[in-house]
């Protein structure tokens, strides 16, 4: 290996960390969330916007899913550090889920990058989110 490729390693190596966070969560029970709470239980944990993509109850559960997801990745869980209304989601063009947080989070928590993907099979929705963090 080039000692240019050594460093440039060395560089990525020491100046980030990457952290996962899963999260999975029934699509019956944020079925049973949505008919009991309405427009009201979406608003505590999803923006205009998001309440719009989800369509479904299987796409709620996944934005559930992703936000919990976010939060264990960072480390801190949903709370004082970190509200649900400071992780935003939206989709690509081609539909795929794409995950941003407010620019005081990014800032706060020295955040990179984040990757998400989200699944649903068997009644149930499933986040994973990567964070690069820098060090």
């Amino acid at each position: 290996m080039a000692e240019w490729q050594i460093c440039f390693l060395q560089n990525l190596l020491c100046s980030s960390m990457l952290c996962v966070g899963v999260d999975i969560v029934s699509i019956g029970r944020m079925e049973s969330f949505v008919k009991k709470y309405q427009t009201r239980g979406l608003e505590r944990f999803l923006s205009e916007s998001e309440i719009a993509l989800a369509k479904t109850f299987q796409s709620i559960a996944g934005f559930w899913a992703a936000k919990e997801a976010c939060a264990k990745a960072l480390k801190c869980g949903i709370g004082k550090e970190l509200g649900f209304h400071d992780i935003l989601l939206s989709k690509s063009p081609k539909g795929a889920p794409l995950l941003r947080l407010t620019q005081e989070k990014l800032e706060y928590f020295k955040v990179q990058d984040l990757s998400l993907s989200i699944s649903h099979d068997a009644g149930f929705a499933i986040a994973v989110v990567v964070v690069n963090l820098r060090n």
